[in-house]
């Protein structure tokens, strides 16, 4: 089952209050997302780092539930 555009934004608020979210579904399909996570727990980081703040902030369902997100991240 896909995750919607909501269910991710609440996984990711979970993990990052601060987090500023847009997420765009990239092929209409609940599977294929795009991302822009803007967050002050960025700041100092690499975007290695950034970016593993929110694959733990999905709490393992990128490659189950979520088939696809892009990401790009930046600090605030």
């Amino acid at each position: 089952m896909a995750l919607s555009i909501e269910t991710i934004k609440e996984l990711i608020t979970s993990s990052i209050p601060d987090a500023s979210i847009e997420i765009k579904d990239l092929k209409g399909d609940n599977n294929h997302y795009a991302a822009k996570i803007t967050s002050k727990v960025f700041n100092g980081k690499s975007k290695i780092e950034q970016h593993k703040i929110v694959y733990k902030s999905l709490q393992g369902k990128m490659g189950n539930e979520l088939h696809a997100l892009s990401i790009t991240t930046e600090g605030k």
